[in-house]
């Protein structure tokens, strides 16, 4: 029996990518809330694997680029809507830093996922933090 997303409460990692004030996350939207939000990269974490080396091979699938000097952060709940559809996920936060720096001076950087593609951008913490910018899931910038 397959089971979708928002059935059971999925572990997920995601990565911060922290740089002179900004962040690194990819936009999406939620066409019933008509609101677009921005979220880091990452994603679900295997049975068996440890959430470092799923941030690795996330990171990997999506941008194909190497990261370095990963550091946990902190573990937040996120319960959210998305879509109409009740979600319910552990997230394990990370900062990192990319093996090719050249991507901290990139605008935007093409993000794949399956075959969803989107961009990720460089955001402002502070904008992030003051609402202006939608960031999920809640609570991951309360370090900074």
């Amino acid at each position: 029996m397959t089971r979708n997303w928002h059935e059971f409460t999925r572990p997920l990692v995601i990565c911060l990518f922290s740089n002179n004030g900004r962040i690194l996350a990819a936009k999406g939207t939620d066409s019933i809330k008509q609101n677009e939000f921005y979220r880091p990269l990452g994603g679900m974490i295997e049975f068996g694997e440890r959430s470092s080396d799923a941030l690795k091979r996330e990171i990997l699938e999506e941008i194909n680029q190497e990261i370095t000097n990963l550091k946990y952060i902190t573990t937040v709940e996120n319960i959210f809507t998305y879509e109409g559809k009740a979600g319910h996920e552990i997230v394990m936060v990370y900062d990192a830093e990319f093996t090719n720096k050249s991507l901290y001076d990139k605008e935007d950087i093409d993000v794949t996922e399956g075959d969803i593609w989107c961009k990720a951008y460089w955001l402002s913490i502070n904008e992030c933090k003051s609402g202006k910018i939608i960031l999920y899931p809640e609570g991951i910038l309360d370090h900074f």
